[in-house]
C-alpha cells in the first residue's frame, strides 16, 4: 500500500477488491486472473510486479509520501519465468539506489543485515569490505535522516564463532570486517561475537546492530518482537517499510491471521515519512 505525503493517504488495492477502509482513496490494480486464496498462481506473478512499480513511481514522483508492503510468494514468481529475489533487491533496482540495507525494528531492537537472502554457503564471499563499507555508510546516514538519531552508534557482529579465535576460527573478522569498520568512518564497535552482542547491557549502548547475515540478527529480533516487528528498506530516495513474516498461505481467508506487523509497518512508515519531511 502507498500512502500519500497527506495522511490519511490513497492506498493501491491487492486482489480484485478494495477491502481497506479508513482511506479516503483506493486505487485499483487488476489481477490477471481471479484469485483464491491460499493458492499461489503464476499467472498473477506479473500483477504482483505490477503494484510494486505503480508504487514506485508514486513515491519516486512525491506522488506518495511512503510504501508499506505485505509479504510476497518469491516461488511463485520465478515460477512465471521472472527472476526476483525479493522487495528489497527489486525496489532497489527500480530506484536506481547504489546500495540498500534491509533493518528490522522491534522489540526496542534495530538490527540491520550485511547480507539478505542467501544460502549460509555463499555468506562469507558475499561479505567483502566495500559492502560493509557501504552498509555502515547507509545505517548510519538513515539513522540520522530518517529516525532522527543524532550521533547513532551501531554495534557490528562478527561472522565466525568468537569473531574468529584470532585466525584459528576463520580470517574474515580480522582481514574484512575490522578494516571496514575503520574505513567507514562512523561510530561502530567490532567485530563482537554474535553469542554476546545480544545481551541487554551491550545493547544499552547502541542505536543498531549490523549482522552479517539473516539467521545471525533476525532470530533474536523476532523472538523479542514476531508479529509486531517492522522490515525497514534503508538507502532508498523514499521510504519503504514491510512485514516481519511471510506469506502464510496456510491461514489466507480463515480469518486467523494476526495483523499486527502490518499495522505497526503502516505506523511507522507514517512517523518516517512524517519525520523525513519535517
Amino acid at each position: 500500500m502507498l500512502a500519500k505525503q497527506r495522511f490519511p493517504a490513497r492506498l493501491v488495492a491487492i486482489g480484485d477488491r478494495a477491502l481497506l477502509s479508513g482511506f479516503p482513496e483506493v486505487e485499483h490494480v487488476a489481477l490477471a486472473r481471479p484469485s483464491t486464496p491460499g493458492r499461489l498462481d503464476p499467472a498473477n506473478s506479473p500483477y504482483v510486479l505490477a503494484v510494486l512499480e505503480r508504487a514506485v513511481r508514486g513515491c519516486l514522483s512525491g506522488e506518495y509520501g511512503a510504501m508499506v508492503t505485505a509479504p510476497v510468494q518469491k516461488s511463485v514468481i520465478n515460477d512465471a519465468g521472472i527472476a526476483f529475489t525479493g522487495h528489497t533487491e527489486f525496489l532497489a533496482d527500480k530506484a536506481r539506489a547504489h546500495h540498500v540495507v534491509m533493518m528490522l525494528v522491534g522489540g526496542g531492537l534495530r538490527v540491520a543485515l550485511a547480507t539478505t537472502h542467501l544460502p549460509l554457503s555463499q555468506v562469507p564471499a558475499a561479505i567483502t569490505r566495500d559492502v560493509l563499507v557501504k552498509t555502515l555508510r547507509v545505517l548510519d546516514h538513515d539513522l540520522r535522516t530518517r529516525f532522527r538519531i543524532a550521533r547513532p552508534r551501531i554495534l557490528v557482529a562478527g561472522l565466525n564463532p568468537h569473531s574468529g579465535e584470532s585466525g584459528h576460527l576463520g580470517t574474515e573478522d580480522s582481514s574484512v570486517i575490522s578494516p571496514a569498520i575503520k574505513e567507514s568512518g562512523v561510530d561502530a564497535s567490532g567485530p563482537i561475537p554474535a553469542d554476546t552482542l545480544f545481551v541487554p547491557e551491550r545493547l544499552k549502548q547502541a542505536d543498531a546492530v549490523l549482522a552479517m547475515y539473516h539467521d545471525q540478527g533476525l532470530p533474536v529480533l523476532k523472538y523479542a518482537s514476531f508479529g509486531r516487528g517492522v522490515n525497514v528498506t534503508l538507502g532508498l530516495p523514499f521510504v519503504r517499510t514491510s512485514v516481519d513474516h511471510g506469506t502464510a498461505l496456510d491461514l489466507a481467508g480463515t480469518g486467523k491471521a494476526d495483523p499486527g506487523s502490518l499495522i505497526e509497518a503502516v505506523k511507522l512508515a507514517i512517523e518516517l515519512a512524517s519525520s523525513t519531511a519535517a
